[in-house]
């Protein structure tokens, strides 16, 4: 048998927890089954060694997931939609996700409106949960052009949440099913509380570089999510698969254009 690397590459990172990996390699195994039964090479095991923003645009992506904000700013034309995963987290619809907004437990904010001037702790600037829904939802408050008086960049939702629980950030937004997941695993949760909840926005996207077999890779998602043992299937979350377009995520372009329209996040300190 070939080795994994020759059959293209893969990858279910975004909600890929060190808790999770079984789960997250169960689910892969059924879906590499899926794909090469009906006539497709899929690698053996899940990349989790290279640049996701690399592996996202490679044409040799058999099957991937991406951030809403990537795709709808620039992936759309390069890679093929398979679909939207569905998860079990509540006030969406299938195929949906929010983010919570959080802050330090002891905060005495009573809405975001209270939280002019505070500082903001985003995850990336091309994340939809972290920095898209963030600026959409605060839009309403601003008052002068701008709304935050401080911004920091962690890398990820993790070093967001603890940014806000030891005080160095005011506000950040945590993608709905990391916020599920940490209420679960992570006890910093305990010094943070959720002050408010995005808009309902699509869910992070299923893609492949393989925009040929795109029908194919959607029956195969549909048939692995369905075989997942309910355990696998609770531990991830996963509920199933929505069918989803292009042009679905065009709310996500056009809710941030409006928000830039308003405010922009203050620049760094130097």
């Amino acid at each position: 048998m070939r080795r994994g690397a020759d059959r293209g590459l893969a990858i279910l990172p975004m909600y890929d927890r060190r808790e999770l990996e079984p789960e997250t390699d169960r689910l892969w195994r059924l879906l590499r089954e899926a794909i090469r039964d009906r006539g497709i090479d899929a690698p053996e095991v899940l990349t989790r060694d290279k640049p996701l923003r690399l592996v996202w645009s490679a044409p040799e992506l058999v099957f991937g997931q991406t951030c809403g904000l990537p795709y709808a700013s620039a992936l759309a034309r390069r890679v093929g939609l398979i679909g939207t995963p569905a998860y079990a987290i509540d006030g969406v619809a299938p195929g949906e996700y929010r983010s919570a907004l959080i802050v330090r437990a002891d905060n005495p904010a009573a809405d975001l409106g209270a939280l002019a001037g505070a500082r903001v702790a985003i995850n990336a600037r091309d994340s939809q949960s972290g920095y898209g829904a963030l600026m959409h939802e605060v839009a309403p408050h601003v008052r002068g052009g701008q709304f935050f008086s401080e911004a920091m960049i962690t890398g990820s939702h993790a070093a967001s949440m603890e940014a806000v629980a030891r005080g160095g950030a005011d506000l950040a937004a945590i993608d709905g099913v990391t916020w599920a997941l940490a209420e679960r695993y992570d006890r910093i949760v305990s010094r943070l509380r959720v002050i408010a909840w995005s808009a309902p926005m699509p869910g992070l996207p299923y893609i492949s570089g393989q925009r040929r077999h795109l029908p194919v890779l959607l029956a195969a998602a549909e048939a692995a999510i369905a075989a997942l043992p309910a355990p696998t299937r609770d531990a991830l979350l996963l509920t199933g698969i929505v069918h989803t377009r292009p042009e679905t995520y065009d709310v996500i372009r056009t809710r941030l254009a409006a928000a830039h329209a308003v405010h922009r996040l203050p620049s760094p300190p130097h």
